[in-house]
């Protein structure tokens, strides 16, 4: 019972937070085109520390740095880095819905490692409903595969990179609570981006004429008066998303709880009518219909059937 009430608290986390990050990818089609993706990574990092300290102080809850686990607080670091990259780089080349659709082979990858890393049981009940959903989200964003080029499974990469840094926080909570891991990933990105704006931040590579070059290695805060509000943004909706996204894999059962960040598709349809006037197609409701109904059904399994969810850190 007390796995089945985590999990169910887990996706709530998982469903809010989806709703946050669908504002910051709405904030993200305002502002790529005048900024330097690392100057939005380090922005957005900043803010999102700072706010996660003064909450902390805020909750009286003391600020720890030490990790029993080094090299897996390295690795999520350099995953979560490589994840930001692969994903924001290939909106300079492709449509938003494209780029969603590749990274949501992300619930695969998350049941695999929870298989070999977390050696969870996953039936093929639960499988089933995954992939389910992921037609779902094909029939929502009905991607064009025609013109395929390699470089086009940068978001596919950034799946993976995200899927194993959501195993590393299921294998290292039992020692490091929440805060400490957020910490630990905040400062790692500073640590990183500062490092590119040494060798980089004054644009002296921006000499090709490639969007996804110019993206890298723009110049900093060129234009900081109209990109920091926005980035500001992004760092607020960043801090609130990661911290229920920390939490629901850290109490709940991530084959499970990955379902439901499909749910992105869904709020990404509606800040996109509010925002941006799109208008959803009738794909985009079948498809979300399919989405829902594979959710449902793994939250009745979860509800009604007392699925036991085994863990093995």
């Amino acid at each position: 019972m007390r796995s089945e009430k985590n999990n169910l608290k887990g996706i709530l986390y998982v469903l809010i937070g989806m709703a946050v990050f669908s504002i910051q990818d709405a904030s993200i089609k305002w502002i790529f085109n005048e900024t330097a993706l690392y100057e939005l990574y380090f922005g957005r990092t900043i803010i999102a520390f700072v706010l996660l300290l003064i909450f902390m102080k805020y909750k009286n809850i003391k600020l720890n740095l030490k990790t029993n686990y080094p090299f897996l607080t390295t690795l999520r670091v350099l995953l979560f880095f490589l994840g930001f990259s692969f994903f924001y780089t290939s909106l300079t080349f492709m449509p938003l819905s494209m780029a969603n659709a590749l990274f949501f082979s992300s619930p695969f990858f998350i049941s695999i490692f929870s298989k070999i890393f977390l050696k969870e049981k996953i039936g093929i009940r639960r499988l089933s409903a995954i992939a389910v959903g992921f037609i779902g989200v094909y029939i929502v964003l009905n991607p064009d595969f025609n013109d395929f080029k390699i470089i086009n499974l940068a978001p596919v990469a950034c799946g993976f990179c995200y899927a194993g840094s959501m195993i590393i926080l299921k294998i290292t909570n039992d020692k490091d609570n929440v805060y400490t891991q957020l910490s630990h990933l905040y400062i790692g990105a500073i640590i990183v981006s500062l490092a590119f704006f040494v060798f980089m931040g004054d644009g002296r590579f921006n000499t090709s004429s490639n969007p996804s070059m110019q993206f890298i290695f723009r110049e900093w805060f060129s234009n900081p008066k109209s990109a920091w509000p926005v980035i500001f943004l992004m760092g607020c909706c960043g801090a609130i998303a990661f911290t229920l996204l920390f939490k629901a894999y850290t109490i709940g059962s991530p084959p499970t709880i990955s379902l439901f960040e499909y749910s992105l598709i869904i709020y990404g349809s509606i800040t996109g009518y509010i925002l941006f006037n799109e208008i959803p197609s009738t794909r985009t409701i079948v498809g979300s219909l399919v989405i829902i109904s594979s959710g449902l059904y793994i939250f009745y399994r979860e509800k009604f059937k007392n699925q036991k969810i085994e863990h093995k850190y």
